[in-house]
């Protein structure tokens, strides 16, 4: 037991030392209410590029290393290499929304739902108006079969932009009534 000793407290220390996520709070509530005074589709498309821009920013130079090394490496079909970049991302800065949401987007690729959903839960408990990870939630409940359960999450995310491409899916679902 001894010799994990010196290993536990230098890893310790690592994991703990990632600053809190930018606070982007101000910029996100103005950027929402400009996406809901949008006029049309392509006005709504530049404030979302906004919102995303925010949310990808990242809380050190070290985390945005691994968000950009984990999207690259998903961007190049390697969803098991960004899951396991996004993990280690998620374990230094386990506050960061983008993290979970970026690994779900790799789990939801690699086809495995579940996991999304469980990383779509916590993007959503730090970020509840992420539009992203709402309608990726109702996206992963879709592919695993559970239709009636995406309703209200994509309703959310089309009540904060309501000219989100998966609108249209909410002419299909079960017990949506437009």
């Amino acid at each position: 037991m001894k010799s994990l000793l010196p290993f536990v407290l230098l890893a310790g220390p690592a994991l703990a030392d990632c600053p809190a996520p930018p606070d982007h709070s101000r910029a996100i509530d103005t950027a929402l209410a400009e996406l809901q005074d949008s006029a049309n589709e392509m006005e709504a498309r530049e404030v979302n590029g906004q919102l995303w821009e925010l949310w990808l920013d990242a809380p050190d130079e070290r985390a945005q290393a691994m968000l950009d090394e984990g999207m690259a490496r998903r961007e190049s079909y390697d969803f098991l290499g960004s899951i396991d970049v996004l993990s280690r991302l998620v374990d230094y800065c386990p506050d960061y929304a983008e993290g979970y949401n970026q690994r779900a987007f790799s789990y939801f690729l690699a086809r495995d739902f579940e996991s999304a959903v469980a990383d779509l839960e916590r993007t959503i408990a730090l970020n509840p108006d992420h539009i992203g990870a709402l309608s990726g939630m109702a996206l992963a409940l879709i592919e695993l079969g559970r239709a009636a359960e995406a309703v209200p999450w994509l309703r959310r995310a089309v009540d904060l932009h309501p000219y989100l491409a998966e609108r249209a899916l909410l002419d299909s679902l079960p017990g949506e009534d437009i």
